[in-house]
């Protein structure tokens, strides 16, 4: 298979799996416990029907709208995502050149294998930093004060990942970060030789955001679940989100909010957007998708903050119908790390060249010229 092959994201996840060692895929492609969430996730966008309609005169639309105070080409963010440079080299390199060709914003995590100052050097798109607040309240102020300083253009505090989710794929292989060869994964590493290669003899992978004030994950390797159940302040709560958006001073944004009660909050704190969003099933499994919340929330608190429906993306569809939904745009990780995994920045730049054109497609199908178009009138529900 060759990423030429490649005509959608399912396509990009199988290539990926050819390339990448089992543990290394695994990580990508898993999720908590028996999985049910992270399903659920994509699953969700098939319970509501798009209705059209025709003869709108559709020779010219705009996909473009605004999100976070920037203009956006998509309805469409790239979210942030760890440790990228263990999928491919090219790491956040590769996804911050393809969000800035194609207008998007796009996140770099707290664990990042690129620096918050290379990241700002390479793009002059817009950007999105993850915080994930740890115990040393010094790396969470170098961390704010380094994005000031690179003139990041909103800031996420990730708020669902107090403690790790049982990632119990990563519990049967090993997969650290570092990666390390498990002896029940050397054959993998060996049969991969591009990937690891490219992981021994290039740059020495490093998660440079932290290594300032930690050795976990850049020169020690750990689990992700030991990492967030070790490092990450288990006693966060509104008061350290509201003191954050006061160091910040910036475009605030909360990721993780589930429910109306917290986006209700989240908008009594002055942030400015929230990410409903489960992590990718990543940490409660069982939980509900964010696209069956989306409708709740935005009864809740429409009109009063922005709306990112994360998680679960697949299709233009699906970002059309968290639009319709009241979202003002849909975003996603695995829709452009399986790319990323697959080929790099080609991958990337053809993922989402994909999504642009099912997007472009779609509306041009429902008769629907800009955005703003997109309406709960153009939904029908299955169940209700």
């Amino acid at each position: 298979m060759r990423l030429s092959d490649c005509h959608n994201i399912e396509d990009f996840r199988r290539l990926a799996k050819t390339r990448l060692p089992w543990p290394v895929f695994d990580y990508i492609d898993g999720a908590a416990d028996d999985e049910l969430t992270k399903a659920r996730n994509t699953a969700a966008y098939d319970d509501v029907d798009l209705v059209p309609d025709v003869l709108a005169g559709v020779a010219e639309i705009d996909t473009s709208c605004t999100i976070m105070g920037r203009e956006s080409a998509l309805p469409l963010l790239l979210s942030p995502t760890a440790v990228q440079r263990a999928f491919h080299w090219q790491g956040e390199t590769a996804v911050a050149k393809a969000a800035e060709k194609f207008g998007l914003w796009f996140g770099i995590s707290s664990l990042a294998t690129r620096s918050i100052e290379e990241i700002a050097a390479l793009t002059q798109g817009p950007k999105l930093f993850q915080l994930y607040v740890h115990k040393d309240k010094g790396l969470n102020q170098s961390m704010i004060e380094r994005c000031q300083a690179a003139q990041f253009d909103a800031l996420a505090l990730t708020v669902d990942t107090i403690v790790s989710g049982k990632r119990e794929r990563c519990l049967r292989s090993g997969f650290t970060t570092p990666p390390k060869f498990s002896p029940s994964a050397v054959w993998s590493y060996a049969t991969r030789p591009r990937w690891t290669l490219d992981y021994l003899f290039r740059e020495r992978f490093r998660l440079p955001n932290l290594d300032t004030h930690v050795a976990e994950g850049s020169r020690e390797a750990v689990s992700i679940a030991e990492y967030f159940n070790t490092m990450l302040d288990t006693s966060m709560n509104w008061d350290t989100a509201a003191k954050i958006r006061q160091d910040w001073g910036g475009t605030f944004c909360l990721k993780g909010v589930m429910s109306a009660g917290d986006a209700r909050r989240a908008v009594e704190i002055g942030a400015d957007a929230i990410m409903i969003s489960n992590h990718g099933g990543r940490q409660l499994d069982g939980s509900r998708a964010p696209f069956d919340q989306l409708g709740e929330i935005v009864k809740a608190v429409g009109g009063e903050i922005e709306i990112i429906c994360d998680g679960g993306v697949r299709r233009g569809t699906h970002a059309l119908k968290a639009v319709s939904a009241g979202a003002t745009a849909a975003s996603g990780g695995r829709l452009y790390l399986y790319a990323l995994a697959a080929a790099g920045q080609p991958g990337v730049e053809r993922a989402i060249g994909i999504l642009k054109d099912e997007i472009e497609r779609g509306m041009r199908l429902m008769g629907v010229t800009s955005v703003d178009q997109l309406t709960a009138d153009r939904l029908r529900w299955r169940y209700s």
